[in-house]
């Protein structure tokens, strides 16, 4: 569907420009009008601008248009003066299409929660907290929760990440000198050996085996990885690593509790919210489920049992519920997941340096052990 470039006068009698999207120019007009915008001249937008497709913004863009936004407001500028300063500091062309249409629609008349949603570049939850901020005159308190919660979610992601590098990296570099000893050293070492016409023992077999294996087929076994990472990558597929998973699973808890209890604060009913931060674990449905238990009646905890919570989990959910303060429950829920993730990250950093080096060193041992047998065999038959 076409763009439409529009000058007029809004509501208030200032003048206003921007660009709608319509299936023509009487529909563009027809939509403007809704909004109260008297059209003095409209004409479809150059086909670039038609073109510009904007894409859901990364958690610290999230992070940045939250506090920056707060700050702005919290100061006393009106909203569409802090979205014109935030629209011309922006020099990121991802997000500065993302702030000019944001102002252009606020100016217009558009709710900003409203604006925010019809953007495509932010979360569910951040347009819906601040929809609750406007209609409660809460949206700078509420713009800062959203901020530290979208800065937790990031900090957990950097853990994990930093809690893989580190394996990630020695896998790498023990593949690659496995890789190079057996296609490079042991094809020359091997053709010795063939020249010996004696029984090889049995580790320099399998080594030979391998060799010959990657040898003719490592390219091909190269391109089958690389397409798989290509597939995963285009349908979000991910690998789940066995070690990784209780880890995993206590940071999911502890994101969608804390997305929870902000939710909960902004004035967003219960069954909303969970669907809401449903999308914080890779498990949805679950979550999902919980909501439709709660729609037809069942108590928060009681549907946290039934969907396989923790019990501990329940039992803090419980006595937050029944005294009258679930977010602040959900809140301590969050806490001690993320204690209890930190506190697994730290234990298999720790663990996982001494298991690299020692399977590296068996791997490179293993294949010494393959060339040198046979020679010390050799040496014995010439003595």
């Amino acid at each position: 569907m076409p763009y439409f470039a529009y000058t007029g006068y809004n509501p208030n009698g200032k003048s206003t420009k921007g660009t709608v999207e319509a299936a023509s120019s009487m529909q563009a007009v027809d939509k403007l009008t809704e909004r109260g915008i008297i059209v003095v001249d409209v004409k479809q937008a150059e086909e670039k601008k038609g073109n510009v497709k904007i894409k859901l913004l990364p958690l610290d863009q999230h992070i940045f248009f939250c506090r920056s936004l707060s700050s702005y407001l919290k100061s006393g500028l009106p909203l569409a003066d802090a979205l014109r300063i935030m629209s011309k500091q922006a020099h990121d062309r991802v997000m500065k299409p993302v702030m000019e249409k944001l102002l252009s629609e606020v100016e217009g008349g558009r709710k900003f929660h409203t604006a925010l949603a019809e953007s495509g570049a932010f979360r569910e939850s951040l347009w819906r907290v601040a929809e609750s901020g406007e209609q409660s005159g809460t949206l700078i308190s509420v713009l800062n929760e959203a901020a530290d919660e979208f800065k937790l979610e990031d900090d957990l992601r950097r853990k994990i990440r930093g809690a893989m590098t580190y394996p990630i990296v020695m896998a790498v570099v023990g593949v690659g000198v496995v890789s190079f000893m057996l296609t490079y050293v042991v094809p020359k070492i091997s053709e010795l050996f063939e020249d010996m016409h004696q029984t090889l023992p049995l580790p320099t077999r399998i080594l030979i085996g391998m060799s010959d294996f990657l040898s003719n087929w490592g390219l091909w076994l190269l391109l089958a990885l690389l397409l798989g990472y290509l597939w995963m990558k285009r349908t979000g597929r991910k690998i789940t690593m066995p070690f990784m998973r209780g880890i995993t699973d206590q940071l999911n808890l502890a994101l969608v509790m804390s997305h929870l209890s902000t939710l909960l604060k902004s004035g967003i009913p219960l069954v909303q919210a969970l669907k809401m931060a449903s999308s914080m674990d890779v498990q949805t449905q679950r979550w999902l489920d919980a909501a439709e238990m709660v729609k037809a009646g069942h108590r928060f905890d009681k549907a946290l049992e039934k969907i396989g919570m923790p019990e501990e989990t329940v039992a803090v959910v419980r006595v937050g519920e029944m005294g009258g303060d679930l977010s602040g429950a959900l809140t301590n829920v969050s806490e001690q997941s993320r204690e209890i993730a930190q506190t697994r990250m730290e234990r298999l950093s720790t663990l996982m340096e001494p298991i690299m080096v020692l399977s590296l060193g068996f791997s490179v041992g293993f294949i010494v052990l393959a060339i040198l047998t046979p020679v010390f065999d050799l040496a014995g038959i010439v003595r």
